[in-house]
């Protein structure tokens, strides 16, 4: 069997060379606006700070905090980049340090939003500390949630691809969370932006196998759904006890 064909999805007319090469620009092509878009939304407090000089100091642990971030966003970029050159064997390789990236982030994102909210820096905006702290927490479950979700399903490739994308997702949030508070939006407004994302799948799994696949239907639903909840959180009596205790 051939390797390269087990990470493509075979459309519901039969796999074609131009239908191969579509999935795999498909793919490449939204990793490449992740990026962009991460890139974007933390240019003027980290990629580009030393021109814009807003944001906060860039301590030891957002530096790293940002090496994460951008090596998780490289990585998904190169290996979008591999399936598109077929290099399956380099592809799945790289996929290890992918497993162990995804578990230094969920660990060093923790830290930085409790350390945030216990300094009393505000979210995006002028949102409270502890009200914005439901944002990031929710994110940590989220993120390593899909991954872990799409690891365990490496070699079933339409599976694996599906959640590693929706994991990217929640990775769009908090650099759309900025941009839109630019334009003096409140963080929440960021949701249906970066849900686009998932539209997008959807509609790419409607063009190629003319239904949703159940990775896009239940990773979806996780991502979407796990988005008022973050607010719904910090209406109830219990979020701000509770904040206050993680923070010590």
């Amino acid at each position: 069997m051939n390797t390269s064909s087990v990470l493509l999805d075979k459309p519901a007319s039969g796999a074609w060379p131009g239908a191969q090469r579509g999935e795999r620009n498909f793919w490449s092509g939204l990793a490449l606006i992740y990026a962009l878009v991460a890139f974007v939304g933390f240019a003027p407090s980290y990629y580009l700070k030393a021109h814009f000089g807003a944001g906060p100091e860039l301590t030891p642990l957002l530096r790293v905090h940002g090496i994460l971030m951008s090596a998780w966003l490289v990585l998904l970029v190169v290996q979008t980049s591999l399936i598109r050159a077929g290099q399956v064997a380099w592809h799945r390789r790289l996929g290890v340090a992918g497993g162990v990236l995804a578990a230094a982030m969920a660990v060093v994102f923790t830290v930085v939003a409790l350390q945030r909210a216990r300094q009393g820096v505000l979210g995006p905006g002028t949102v409270p500390p502890l009200v914005f702290l439901s944002l990031p927490l929710m994110s940590v479950l989220v993120f390593p949630g899909l991954v872990a979700a799409a690891l365990y399903n490496r070699r079933r490739s339409d599976y694996h691809k599906r959640l590693i994308m929706l994991a990217g997702v929640e990775l769009m949030l908090p650099a759309v969370a900025r941009l839109m508070a630019f334009a003096g939006l409140p963080p929440p407004a960021a949701f249906p932006v970066v849900d686009l994302a998932v539209v997008a799948i959807a509609v790419h799994d409607l063009r190629t196998r003319r239904r949703l696949h159940p990775a896009t239907i239940w990773g979806g639903v996780f991502v979407i759904a796990s988005q008022p909840l973050r607010i719904l959180a910090t209406l109830t009596p219990f979020w701000m006890p509770f904040a206050k205790w993680l923070i010590g």
